[in-house]
């Protein structure tokens, strides 16, 4: 079972940086965001970029695009890195709708040489907070197996002009 947000917030260090109003928006993204991407990994094996928004009503909802036609000689593999630029344009033309939003996407973590679910969230007044949950297979059960869920950096892409 992966760490909780509180955890990854670094005992509470990110927290006290923030309004608490802002920390709990940002903080339950955060859950959303990992929690729906662990049950996409386990029912499909992965998942295409999207994103999450908390409405002005508290309202959580999701947010995607479609993915553009593969490139000829691409396999027929999707372009992750285009489907998050779309994303951030969507959310930034549209983010008077909403408090906060978090990008969700798949990546790899070079270092460790495993994959990860990496959820950028930010806030209209400023706050960003971002974290990775490592993934990997199971070799004997077939089953994903999670890591612990740890902060990462990210930089505003919806708040900017």
């Amino acid at each position: 079972m992966a760490a909780s947000p509180e955890e990854a917030s670094n005992a509470g260090s990110w927290r006290d940086s923030v309004p608490e109003a802002s920390a709990t928006d940002l903080e339950n993204l955060l859950g959303t965001g990992v929690g729906a991407a662990q049950e996409q990994l386990e029912r499909n094996g992965g998942f295409l970029p999207f994103a999450l928004v908390v409405q002005k009503d508290d309202e959580v909802r999701l947010v995607a695009v479609t993915p553009a036609d593969p490139a000829d000689g691409s396999d027929g593999h999707f372009d992750a890195d285009t489907m998050i630029r779309d994303l951030h344009e969507l959310l930034r033309q549209h983010r008077d709708e909403f408090r906060a939003a978090a990008v969700v996407c798949d990546i790899t973590l070079l270092e460790e040489d495993s994959d990860a679910i990496h959820v950028a969230a930010e806030h209209q007044d400023g706050s960003l907070f971002a974290a990775v949950l490592p993934y990997a297979p199971n070799a004997a059960t077939r089953e994903l197996e999670f890591g612990q869920l740890a902060a990462d950096t990210n930089e505003p892409a919806v708040w900017v002009d």
